[in-house]
């Protein structure tokens, strides 16, 4: 598939989610290999003791990783598996997930994610992530 095509298709998919739209992720930057998401944190998408909810940051990391897969195979693709480590409570206003291709074969990518709490000039790393990503077959 043609790059601007690629990018084309990439932007349509993240614009249909309707989880994506519910929880106002933004697509801030596509790349060959990657893809960065973020997300302003919410009231509503915080756990009982004020940090981002575990969910919220799954949620970037799946989608992250699989955009940058995506991105990678050249194709429409799924998650089929991936990871989690939280490293810190996310205590910010806004958290982004920053993806990338980490090695490509032709049906598949692994790709790995940092996801950051941001608050001003503060950028703190609080979870990483690492999943395979499969190009969808047409048939």
């Amino acid at each position: 598939m043609e790059p601007d095509a690629m990018l084309d298709l990439a932007r349509s998919i993240f614009a249909k989610q309707p989880f994506t739209r519910y929880l106002g992720a933004e697509l801030l930057e596509l790349s060959d290999t990657g893809a960065i998401i973020q997300l302003r944190l919410r009231e509503e998408l915080r756990q009982q003791h004020g940090f981002a909810h575990g969910g919220v940051l799954s949620y970037l990391a799946d989608n992250a990783i699989t955009f940058a897969g995506g991105m990678a195979l050249k194709s429409d693709a799924l998650t089929s598996e991936f990871k989690i480590n939280y490293l810190r409570p996310a205590q910010a206003t806004l958290l982004r997930a920053e993806a990338g291709a980490v090695s490509v074969s032709g049906r598949q990518a692994v790709c790995q994610c940092s996801i950051y709490a941001i608050d001003d000039a503060d950028k703190t790393l609080c979870a990483l992530a690492q999943g395979t990503v499969v190009r969808i077959s047409k048939g």
